[in-house]
C-alpha cells in the first residue's frame, strides 16, 4: 500500500485542542503531564522556544479544566481522572500582537478583561488593569464557589519583540510587574496556574516577587511535555514516515535518519531524550519534504541581528559552549550574554551536563537549526545573499571545491565579500576576526567541513577545510600587517599542514590576504 500525506489528519497549524480533537486530527498524547502536574502543586512556570507546541499544550489545560471529558476519550488521562470538574478558566493569549507599543499590549490585556469581566459579572470596573485582574479572579471565585485558573500564553512575547528597543522594553516590564504581581496576591482565590513563554525576565514580578512559582522548563520528568520524543515518532507516525520515503525515493530507515537528523536533538533536562521539534516535524509529513520550517515564521531574529552586529564569535556554538546552570533560565536585560537566549529561543540545545562544575554544554540541536541560523546571519551582512540578484553562487561555489578548482573559488569569494557592506563590519570585532568568521559561516552553509583556528604544537592555523578529495589550508593576513606570501610561508614554517599529509586526499595550502582600506579580499597564492 502506497501511504499520502492524505491518509490520516495532521494537524499543520492547530493549536487549539478541542478543534484538533472534534476533526479527528492525529494527536501524541501528552495527558499523562496534566495529572502529573496537578499531583505536585498549583503554580507553574513552562520555558520552551517557540512553535514547540506550548499554545497547544495549554489549550488541553483549558478544554480538562472545563471538564469536556468527552475530549479526552482515548486518552490517558481518562484512565486517570474520575471528577471532571468545570472550573472557571481564565485563558490570556499573547500570540495575538506584535507589540510595537505600550497601547498594543494594554488593548489585548483590556480585550480580555472585558470579556471575563461580562461572564463573571463585575460590575465595578478601574482604570488600573492589575485591579481588573484581581477583581475578575474574585468574583469568579465568588460566583462558581470553585477556585479559578489562569492559563497565560507567551507571557513574554511582548518583551521579546521589543528586546531591541530598550525604552519601549522597559515601559512594558514596569506595566507587567503589576499584572502578573496579581498571580501571588490571590493566591488563595487560584485552583491552578500555568504560565508559558520563552525565558524569564528577572526584572517582572512573576520571576522575582512570585517566588512560589514553580520552574518545570528543566525538571527531568516534563522533557517531554511539549516536542515529539523517538518514542512518539515511531508510534504515532510511521505512515507518514513511509510516506515521506516513497516520495523522496528513501527507504523507511533512510527517511527516519534523516528526519533525525534534521529535526531531533533537543534537550531540555540534565538526563532528556532526545525531542524532536513538532512544528518541523508536522510540516515535514504535511509537504513530504525535509526543508528549514522552523525558520518560515516564529523564530526571534533580533537575536541573530545583536550576535552580527556586536561581534559574537558564532563558531563556538559549533564547537559548543558552556554554562552554569544557574544562568541557563535566567536572564535580565542588562546582562550583554545572550547565551540563555539562544538557549531557551531553542538557537542552541543542552549537550552535556557536568555535575561536579553544575555546568551545561551547549551546542547546535540539528542541521535545521544550524544553517536556518548560518543564513540569517549571512543575511545580515550580505541581504542578496540567496537571492536572485547576488552574484554569489552556492551551487557553482561548491562544484568548484568540489574539483579543487581553489583558484575560481578564491575569484567567488573575492566577489562575495565586495557585497559586504561597510556598515556590517561589528566594530567591536577586529576585521581579521571579522572576514575569518564571515568565511567560517560561508562555508559551513555550504556543507564543506570547515575548522577555524586548528592548534598545533607550533600555533594555529586560521581555517581546515575538508571534501571528499581534498583538504583546503588557509591562512589570513591583513594587508596592513603582512602579505599573502607571508600567510603561505607561516602554514610552511609551522607545519600547519603536516597533520593532514597521511590523508588520501590532496593537499592545497592556500594564503589569503584581506584589505583593511578596501575592506575585501585583496589577493591569495597557492601552493
Amino acid at each position: 500500500m502506497k501511504f499520502t500525506n492524505t491518509t490520516r489528519k495532521l494537524p499543520i497549524g492547530i493549536q487549539d485542542f478541542e478543534y484538533l480533537r472534534t476533526d479527528n486530527c492525529l494527536y501524541v498524547d501528552k495527558t499523562l503531564f496534566i495529572y502529573k502536574l496537578l499531583q505536585h502543586g498549583k503554580p507553574y512556570f513552562l520555558g520552551r522556544p517557540r512553535r514547540f507546541g506550548k499554545s497547544l499544550f495549554l489549550s488541553t489545560l483549558k478544554a480538562y479544566f472545563e471538564g469536556k471529558k468527552q475530549l479526552f476519550e482515548g486518552l490517558k488521562i481518562a484512565e486517570l481522572e474520575t471528577e471532571w470538574i468545570k472550573f472557571p478558566v481564565l485563558y490570556l493569549d499573547f500570540n495575538k500582537e506584535s507589540y510595537s507599543d505600550v497601547r498594543s499590549l494594554e488593548i489585548v490585556i483590556d480585550d480580555f478583561l472585558q470579556k471575563q469581566e461580562q461572564q463573571y459579572g463585575v460590575s465595578s470596573i478601574s482604570e488600573s488593569l492589575s485591579v481588573r485582574f484581581a477583581n475578575v479572579i474574585a468574583q469568579a471565585k465568588k460566583k462558581t464557589g470553585l477556585g479559578v485558573v489562569v492559563l497565560i500564553d507567551e507571557y513574554d512575547k511582548m518583551l521579546i519583540n521589543t528586546m531591541d528597543k530598550p525604552d519601549l522594553n522597559k515601559d512594558i516590564r514596569t506595566m507587567l510587574k503589576g499584572f502578573y504581581g496579581v498571580l501571588k496576591a490571590e493566591d488563595a482565590n487560584l485552583k491552578f496556574v500555568f504560565l508559558t513563554g520563552v525565558t524569564k525576565f528577572s526584572q517582572v514580578s512573576v520571576f522575582s516577587d512570585l517566588n512560589h512559582l514553580t520552574d518545570i522548563s528543566l525538571n527531568k520528568q516534563y522533557a517531554e511535555v511539549c516536542g515529539i520524543s523517538e518514542t512518539e515518532l515511531l508510534q504515532n507516525f510511521q505512515p507518514e514516515i513511509q510516506a515521506l520515503a516513497e516520495e523522496n525515493h528513501l527507504t523507511y530507515d533512510e527517511a527516519f535518519a534523516k528526519l533525525k537528523k534534521f529535526y531531533d536533538g533537543y534537550h531540555f533536562a540534565k538526563e532528556s531524550v532526545d525531542i524532536y521539534n513538532p512544528f518541523s516535524i508536522i510540516k515535514t509529513f504535511g509537504h513530504l519534504d525535509f526543508a528549514y520550517y522552523w525558520f518560515e515564521t516564529g523564530t526571534p531574529t533580533f537575536l541573530v541581528k545583536h550576535l552580527a552586529n556586536t561581534g559574537f564569535e558564532i563558531p563556538i556554538l559549533e564547537n559548543n559552549i558552556t554554562i552554569l546552570a544557574t544562568s541557563l533560565m535566567d536572564y535580565r536585560a542588562e546582562n550583554e550574554d545572550y547565551t540563555p537566549l539562544l538557549y531557551q529561543s531553542g538557537y542552541l540545545t543542552i549537550k552535556e551536563y557536568d555535575p561536579e562544575l553544575d555546568e551545561y554544554t551547549l551546542g547546535f540541536p540539528n542541521e535545521e537549526v544550524k544553517y536556518g541560523f548560518l543564513n540569517q546571519l549571512l543575511q545580515q551582512f550580505t541581504p542578496s545573499f540567496g537571492t536572485s540578484s547576488s552574484k554569489f553562487s552556492a551551487n557553482g561555489f561548491i562544484k568548484l571545491l568540489r574539483v579543487g578548482d581553489i583558484e575560481n573559488t578564491m575569484i567567488m569569494l573575492k566577489a562575495y565579500f565586495a557585497t559586504i557592506e561597510y556598515d556590517a563590519i561589528p566594530q567591536k570585532l577586529q576585521i581579521e576576526k571579522f572576514y575569518q568568521f564571515v568565511f567560517w559561516q560561508l562555508f559551513t552553509l555550504m556543507g564543506q567541513f570547515i575548522r577555524t583556528e586548528v592548534k598545533n604544537n607550533k600555533g594555529r592555523t586560521d581555517a581546515v577545510v575538508k571534501t571528499a578529495d581534498y583538504i583546503f589550508v588557509f591562512e589570513f593576513k591583513m594587508d596592513d600587517k603582512a602579505t599573502a606570501e607571508d600567510a603561505l610561508k607561516q602554514i610552511n614554517s609551522n607545519d600547519y599542514a603536516i597533520p593532514y599529509t597521511a590523508d588520501h586526499r590532496k593537499l592545497v595550502k592556500i594564503g589569503v590576504e584581506f584589505s583593511k582600506k578596501e575592506k575585501g579580499l585583496k589577493r591569495w597564492v597557492i601552493e
